[in-house]
């Protein structure tokens, strides 16, 4: 299944578009894919001088991407879970110490080495399930010292699984209470005392921010996107998921390249995102975690061929869910995606909402090696059964790591 149809317009959402080649065969050199195409048309080699690994009739896919995710944070919130099932409200929650404040708190407290201890299981489960790609985002510090540390621990862990690591600080995810009142202040320490050194290390690939009735407004984003700009980072946006501010078209105009969750977002708004030819990063988890009934705007997103990723947003609070498989599922379920625009959402468009659409997320040649192999009779298997791991190989960078 090489994913190498268009990931925009009306042909990426054919039914049953998966690209696949039957009886295929595909080479690697230098963690490159050099060949692919039928095996009956497959080059000569000599037997001596490569590695041959027989799928013996199982499908291959890119290896996955999970394209928004919050895996590095201290604690958990399993307790404020229980009080919502006992009929606590939100503002009692936090009222008692919960709420994303509660993750700040536990994640000052923690150490670096901490915070990957109880990352790498989180990690390890997606990577288990075919994810060779992952973001991770900061947000959970909301002070220099603290975000730093988060964006160290996430690069940490590329260097403890074979897994590719894209980098996104999200200073701008909530007020910490130290700034309780003084949204503005809190803003113009993110973009002038945060954002640069961040940049001048190298500790980020991109840029995000919660721009919400809850979060930050307009113009707010607005100067962190300038100052994101200014030190040549990437623009992704959280917005559109609780009220639909307008966040997107902001987005669009600085060449954003995702909007993640977009349950309001509105036909004006995918027009903006169509003509910038952003990716809208839809997560399911969420959705289904806090029990929401406003569906993203899916038919309108394929009328105007928006591509769509999906990602598992692996947070404490609201998406504590480790399971690619899980969203593939979901996103079916849920938004009623097709198995094929659900596999492309993990795979060609996942990549493109990372910025990264020319060298993963396909089967293609000049394309990094990273492949997922499969013991299922139909690529729908993968969106159709939930429990049973299916993954019978995982290569990364052209080297067999599972």
């Amino acid at each position: 299944m090489a994913c190498d149809h268009e990931s925009n317009g009306a042909q990426s959402n054919a039914k049953n578009n998966y690209g696949e080649i039957l009886d295929g065969a595909l080479a690697i050199s230098h963690g490159k894919i050099v060949w692919l195409g039928k095996a009956d048309d497959l080059p000569h080699y000599n037997k001596n001088d490569v590695k041959v690994i027989d799928g013996q009739g199982q499908w291959l896919t890119p290896g996955l991407i999970d394209c928004h995710t919050h895996l590095v944070y201290g604690g958990n919130r399993a307790n404020e879970f229980e009080m919502r099932l006992q009929g606590k409200s939100y503002q009692e929650i936090a009222e008692a110490g919960g709420g994303i404040i509660s993750t700040v708190k536990a994640t000052r407290a923690a150490t670096e080495a901490e915070l990957l201890a109880s990352a790498l299981p989180r990690l390890t489960a997606l990577h288990q399930q075919g994810v060779t790609t992952v973001e991770i985002k900061s947000g959970y510090g909301l002070d220099l010292i603290n975000e730093v540390k988060m964006l160290k621990v996430a690069g940490q862990l590329e260097k403890t699984l074979p897994i590719t690591v894209k980098r996104t600080f999200l200073g701008a995810h909530a007020l910490p209470a130290e700034y309780k009142d003084n949204a503005d202040g809190y803003i113009d320490l993110v973009c002038d005392e945060m954002l640069p050194i961040i940049a001048e290390q190298k500790l980020a690939d991109s840029v995000d921010v919660f721009c919400e009735s809850i979060g930050f407004n307009l113009a707010q984003t607005e100067k962190v996107f300038n100052a994101a700009k200014k030190h040549g980072l990437s623009i992704k946006a959280h917005a559109e998921q609780l009220s639909d501010l307008g966040g997107t078209e902001l987005a669009a105009k600085y060449n954003a390249l995702s909007t993640d969750h977009v349950e309001f977002l509105s036909e004006q708004g995918i027009k903006a995102m169509s003509a910038a030819n952003m990716t809208a990063v839809l997560l399911p988890g969420a959705f289904y975690f806090l029990r929401e009934t406003q569906l993203p705007p899916i038919e309108l997103l394929r009328k105007h061929g928006v591509a769509m990723a999906v990602a598992t947003d692996v947070n404490p609070g609201t998406s504590p869910l480790c399971s690619i498989l899980l969203m593939l599922n979901m996103a079916c379920t849920l938004f009623r995606l097709t198995p094929s625009e659900a596999l492309a959402g993990v795979t060609c468009n996942a990549a493109k909402a990372l910025g990264l659409s020319t060298t993963k997320g396909k089967l293609a040649i000049g394309f990094d090696a990273d492949l997922a192999l499969w013991n299922i009779t139909q690529p729908a298997e993968l969106c159709y059964q939930f429990g049973v791991n299916p993954l019978s190989a995982l290569v990364q960078n052209g080297d067999k790591v599972i």
